[in-house]
């Protein structure tokens, strides 16, 4: 445990990518299994569980420490765990006690509270913390609670395990999503010791390719004759996945999905991978993004909602079928096979992306700036394709665009701020914004990015300025601030006491300079959402 948290305060200390990446490859080749292992999975939040409760941190340390002393910290520091392993009173040695109490490995602790009873959870913890210094506490109640944030994402850490193993980094994605914590079986073929895991004949997720957005002074290189284009539907990205063993339906992270959506996985009538937009399709009508996030996130939907509610596939792209690996094949290729693919399941669950034919780019642009109204709600942009690319995991430079349309804006007001996680913890970072209705500002949604990191510090500057109220970890402000605020569409929410939601809002701009009661009307926003 003590080189675990050795490790996380080296890697949270350290913002240079070359020194995390030797920390961790030392890490690994020095730790034993399953330490390692599960380290990893720490890093890369594979561990699928909670040791114990935030709620009962919080429990320990009101009993150890002033409540009103723990709340003022709290306050200040922003971050629970920071807070309770900076605070927690270490008891006195006892007569005999070495200075040093060992600590058990990584492996030992995962396992102790994973086996304890609920009952036997709150004096463990207690145990461990009085055992610990402050960075070993913290390395605790992190992992404990899955909340590790030290600038390491599951992509480095698997490019670093690539490294490790001598190999590129996509022979490790190709077989991660068929691994488990705590990876004994990924070292030890790292290490030579065994062969490369097999995932043949596995319902398993494979890695995507992702498009980066086409910035304008790429926008000339696109031509109908390298490239193909497609409307880039506002859905989830999803990969279905059948074999002989099974089906599944998996997210662009690897996720499996399959029991939201069980229309999706029983339509799986076939053997091999294909890529698409998970939509709600009703007799051939696209839904809204609304629709479709009613089912998301349901372990188990029921029929009725399954049947007003009907889940669909506009397929973009094939990597596998009939148990053939296809990705080698250029696009012109793939979208061959694909519409071979999809024609027997015409009308089902299946839907064959169209292809947008264009003469130019400037009629390119044209149809893109024609997504409005109604359709900027089931539309995002245009998907641009290089027609001789073949299918590469990861973002491949000059493959795939993502062309989207221009957001939304409204100049929203600044009521609330609440400071954020990690690196921003000791920052009001996260704002709610509202539109005017009459005399009175009404919430319309909340947003944490957009801003540069010196705008960061004037927005936390002013929030402690202007504070008027409080509520817990959350600061009420003056109502005098102006943002103007982007965000892809709009819909109509119960849920909202504005009776609106926006689509990834974001701070555009901070309008210092514009009165606040100039900020737009409610009114506005119920026009681009319209009936």
């Amino acid at each position: 445990m003590r080189a675990f948290a050795k490790l996380l305060d080296q890697l949270y200390f350290t913002s240079a990518n070359n020194a995390k990446r030797a920390y961790l490859l030392d890490y690994f080749r020095s730790t034993p299994d399953p330490d390692r292992g599960f380290a990893l999975a720490a890093l890369a939040g594979t561990l699928d569980f909670d040791l114990f409760k935030r709620g009962l941190i919080r429990e320990l340390i009101e009993e150890r420490v002033d409540p009103t002393l723990f709340a003022m910290s709290y306050d200040y520091v922003g971050e629970i765990s920071e807070t309770v392993a900076h605070l927690w009173p270490t008891p006195p040695r006892q007569p005999g006690q070495p200075d040093d109490t060992d600590l058990p490995s990584l492996s030992r602790v995962i396992d102790e509270f994973r086996t304890a009873g609920k009952a036997d959870i709150r004096s463990l913890l207690a145990d461990f913390l009085d055992r610990m210094n402050a960075s070993e506490r913290w390395a605790l109640l992190k992992l404990g609670t899955r909340g590790l944030r030290v600038g390491v994402s599951a992509r480095f850490a698997k490019k670093v395990v690539a490294e490790f193993a001598g190999v590129d980094v996509h022979e490790v994605e190709e077989i991660w999503h068929a691994l488990a914590p705590p990876y004994e079986d990924l070292f030890a073929w790292a290490e030579g010791r065994a062969p490369r895991p097999s995932i043949e004949g596995r319902v398993v997720f494979h890695p995507v390719m992702l498009a980066h957005p086409l910035e304008d002074d790429k926008v000339e290189t696109i031509s109908p004759d390298q490239f193909a284009a497609e409307w880039k539907y506002d859905g989830i990205r999803v990969q279905l996945v059948g074999e002989r063993s099974g089906s599944g339906v998996f997210s662009r992270t690897g996720d499996d999905i399959s029991g939201a959506f069980p229309d999706i996985r029983d339509a799986i009538d076939f053997r091999g991978v294909v890529d698409g937009e998970l939509l709600i399709i009703r007799n051939g009508e696209i839904g809204s993004f609304q629709d479709l996030q009613t089912r998301l996130g349901r372990k188990s939907p029921s029929a009725k909602m399954i049947a007003e509610r009907p889940a669909g596939i506009m397929l973009y792209d094939a990597l596998n079928l009939d148990g053939e690996d296809i990705r080698p094949l250029p696009f012109r290729e793939r979208r061959i096979r694909l519409e071979a693919f999809s024609a027997p399941r015409k009308g089902g669950r299946f839907h064959l992306s169209p292809l947008v034919t264009f003469e130019s780019v400037e009629a390119l642009a044209a149809l893109r700036a024609q997504i409005a109204g109604e359709d900027a709600g089931l539309i995002e942009g245009l998907m641009l394709k290089r027609w001789d690319a073949p299918y590469l995991p990861g973002r491949p430079t000059g493959q795939w665009y993502k062309w989207k349309r221009d957001p939304l804006l409204l100049d929203a007001v600044l009521m609330y701020a609440q400071r954020g996680h990690g690196k921003r913890s000791s920052f009001y970072s996260d704002y709610t914004f509202g539109l005017w209705k009459d005399d009175q500002l009404l919430p319309i949604g909340k947003a944490y990015f957009g801003f540069s990191d010196d705008e960061l510090k004037q927005l936390d500057k002013w929030v402690r300025a202007h504070a008027i109220g409080r509520f817990g970890p959350v600061r009420e402000v003056e109502k005098a601030l102006v943002f103007e605020v982007a965000f892809d569409s709009a819909h109509r929410s119960k849920r909202h006491k504005s009776g609106f939601a926006l689509r990834f809002p974001r701070i555009s701009r901070i309008r210092w300079d514009k009165p606040a009661h100039e900020a737009d009307q409610l009114s506005a926003l119920e026009t681009l959402v319209g009936e």
